[in-house]
């Protein structure tokens, strides 16, 4: 038999594993009683798990939350999970969230065994991130949101607009979406009697909140796509449309998903519905596609790529003299 504080390790692994277990399966894959499972389960409950259990045939024990965290079990794959995304939290676009993230990923790497540090540290010398830097957003203002879209209760909060003004804002919370840089919150206006989309940086949530509501249908299924091309229509002085004559998988591929919406088409071709403040930045990511494509908006970009055609075909040219002339 196994030692009891192995046993109840071996214990606790099974209940966080599967949503609820017979006493006899329990005392089968420990291969004790049924009576010491339930001992096993009050020294459980005394540790502070919140084990729950029902009788009669369809009866068993079931792992709830608690009141206080206890400790958890995780397998290999599991731990280094959770200590890459603590990585990432820790470099992150939530105010608050570093340096708890850190001393998380602190005591996490302290309990590692050796043969998971080094999983772990090879990942982070081997990742660079590329995420943009965007405004941070008050850990807080997240939770208050998400908990008022998990309670389907309305949301009062102070915004403050692109032109620097405060508005109290009244609204029925959908979703909240994260594009890489940025926090949006789409909800339903109540004073506006339409939907918007609000930045989570420009929000100061007022408590207490409104009432219970029913949710509404969102305006398109793609809440996310939805997010990102209506803060694009607003975010970039040019908003490019491109035409590429290959199929959206293929374009998929080479784009990220922050770089606009796409969009395929029955004849093989898809478009692209990106944004800039520089056309000539527009030019260069079109090139690092090397597809064949066409312009559809603006006319600007059109000229522009024509110009960039002259001036490249004038520069393919065999220098005057023959190659390496001074």
């Amino acid at each position: 038999m196994l030692d009891t504080s192995v046993r109840l390790l071996r214990l606790l692994s099974l209940l966080q594993v599967r949503r609820e277990w017979s006493g006899a399966d329990l005392a089968a894959r420990l291969d004790v009683t049924t009576r010491t499972v339930r001992n096993d389960v009050e020294r459980l409950r005394l540790l502070g798990y919140e084990v729950r259990s029902r009788t009669g045939t369809a009866g068993g024990y079931r792992l709830a939350a608690g009141s206080e965290l206890p400790p958890l079990l995780l397998d290999d794959d599991e731990a280094v999970a959770v200590a890459v995304g603590l990585q990432a939290a820790a470099a992150g676009s939530v105010t608050g969230i570093e340096e708890t993230s850190v001393r998380a990923l602190a005591k996490l790497e302290r309990s590692l065994p050796s043969r998971l540090r080094h999983r772990v540290d090879a990942l982070r010398r081997a990742t660079v991130s590329a995420a943009a830097g965007g405004p941070t957003v008050d850990a807080e203002v997240l939770t208050a949101v998400s908990t008022a879209i998990s309670r389907r209760e309305r949301v009062r909060f102070d915004y403050v607009g692109r032109d620097g003004l405060a508005t109290l804002r009244d609204v029925e919370p959908h979703r909240l979406v994260y594009t890489g840089r940025r926090w949006y919150l789409l909800a339903w206006d109540t004073a506006r009697e339409d939907w918007r989309t609000f930045r989570a940086d420009r929000m100061s949530p007022r408590t207490p909140g409104g009432p219970r509501f029913t949710p509404r249908e969102p305006p398109e299924p793609d809440v996310a796509q939805h997010v990102v091309r209506g803060v694009g229509s607003t975010a970039w002085r040019h908003r490019p449309r491109i035409r590429f004559l290959a199929p959206a998988t293929e374009i998929a591929a080479r784009v990220t998903p922050t770089a606009g919406i796409l969009t395929g088409s029955d004849d093989g071709t898809c478009v692209l519905e990106t944004g800039s403040d520089s056309l000539i930045d527009v030019a260069g990511f079109l090139a690092t596609i090397d597809t064949p494509f066409e312009v559809l908006d603006p006319p600007e970009l059109r000229d522009l790529l024509r110009r960039l055609a002259d001036l490249y075909s004038a520069g393919a040219r065999e220098p005057a003299g023959g190659a390496g002339t001074p």
